[in-house]
């Protein structure tokens, strides 16, 4: 998620030899942010599998400190099929472990990232929203660049738009530390020595809601994600992900 000025023309592939037409191959993402994307990846996809596990044991939710059978949920859930679980087995201890073990990795991996964004100018860079992003006219034209298909400006095609800054910005600073802040407060461990972050979140019951309503948001920033990737050009984009160079569309 880290563009570069640095352009590098290569021969359109198909030219015809002695051709001037080029096309541009943009360093779009670093290292570091290649590295955290993928582990960051693999880390939610088993968050989500293990936690809708764990959301089998007892598949609704409350609000406050105490929730059982009797009381009355704002949500209740069928049973998720074991082809969206981890396992796919009712195992409560297994999919606990894999839970915890893999929200360790996700929440050193969004500490590691912010740190190395923060001393190669990432964050200020390419996800400073500026006022004249937030104009209705701005937000307009890009919205009827996306509906048209149109994801890229073709005079800054390495910047990110604002819709691209908005969804960065609320996944990063706000559902995945959202997700982990609640997702401490229901570990006993954790929540024997820090027991005034459950009353700063309404209660064990609330810490729940809100760690799901965190990632079903994550879920559903993650399935857009998808979407726009294949509609951009699945092959350029994944390149660009693996390699850090991504192909200027015409």
């Amino acid at each position: 998620m880290t563009p570069s000025v640095r352009i590098v023309p290569s021969p359109r592939r198909g030219s015809a030899v002695g051709s001037d037409v080029t096309s541009r191959t943009i360093y779009r993402h670093r290292l570091a942010t290649r590295l955290w994307h993928w582990v960051n990846a693999v880390a939610i996809v088993i968050l989500i599998g293990s936690g809708l596990m764990i959301l089998n044991a007892h598949p609704r939710l409350y609000w406050g400190r105490y929730g059982a059978n009797f009381d009355t949920p704002w949500i209740t859930f069928d049973r998720f099929p074991g082809w969206v679980t981890i396992p796919q087995n009712y195992n409560l201890a297994l999919a606990r472990n894999w839970h915890l073990s893999f929200a360790l990795v996700l929440a050193f991996g969004l500490l590691a990232y912010m740190i190395v964004s923060l001393f190669n100018r990432h964050f200020r860079r390419d996800l400073t929203i500026r006022r004249r992003d937030l104009t209705r006219a701005h937000l307009a034209d890009d919205v009827r660049a996306h509906l048209a298909f149109r994801f890229h400006d073709p005079e800054a095609p390495g910047e990110y738009n604002v819709l691209q800054k908005l969804s960065y910005v609320l996944v990063i600073f706000g559902l995945l530390p959202l997700v982990i802040v609640t997702g401490s407060a229901l570990s006993p461990a954790l929540n024997a020595g820090f027991p005034w972050v459950l009353d700063l979140l309404g209660g064990r019951q609330s810490a729940r809601s809100i760690h799901f309503l965190a990632a079903a948001g994550i879920t559903l920033f993650v399935i857009v994600h998808l979407v726009l990737v294949i509609l951009a050009g699945a092959v350029n984009e994944m390149r660009s992900m693996v390699t850090g160079r991504w192909r200027v569309p015409e």
